[in-house]
């Protein structure tokens, strides 16, 4: 995206409703997958995102598009590994922005390895890791809730 001014800002309570108006879109959630069972439930997500926010392991942050939230990414902890996740609007998808916020970033968050799981079919994402340093390492299978199935994952590390 050219003379746009990307940064990251600590996530606060109030960017959870712009986060949950995101995900919200049914393309976006298809794309996903790995979401919550109710994705309209905003009284749940609010309570969920909000505990993450004090949530010493999870570092989560707003990503802005001159001064407009864009997007959101996080590392967060499960079964001992560092993982990454990131949700763009989709107004800003295809423009550069989920690459460079999720390179900045990774210029802040100091543990590695890190890992990405994407859906088999989500590609944008896929680049986004691949452009990032993340190699894909494995595969796996997953539930979705979006698609209401079992799912293929690409698995993605970067370690350093």
């Amino acid at each position: 995206m050219t003379n746009a001014n990307i940064t990251l800002a600590e996530t606060e309570k109030d960017d959870l409703d712009a986060f949950f108006q995101f995900q919200l879109d049914e393309e976006a959630n298809y794309l996903a997958v790995f979401t919550s069972k109710d994705s309209n439930d905003k009284t749940a997500y609010v309570e969920k995102y909000t505990k993450f926010l004090i949530d010493p392991t999870i570092n989560m942050r707003t990503i802005k598009v001159n001064d407009i939230i864009a997007s959101s990414v996080a590392k967060f902890v499960i079964k001992n590994d560092a993982e990454i996740t990131y949700w763009i609007d989709k107004k800003f998808w295809g423009q550069g922005i989920a690459t460079t916020a999720l390179k900045d970033f990774l210029k802040t968050e100091q543990i590695r390895p890190i890992y990405g799981r994407v859906a088999f079919d989500n590609h944008g994402s896929q680049k986004v890791l691949e452009k990032c340093g993340f190699v894909k390492t494995g595969k796996g299978k997953r539930f979705a809730n979006a698609r209401q199935t079992e799912i293929g994952e690409h698995i993605y590390k970067i370690s350093d």
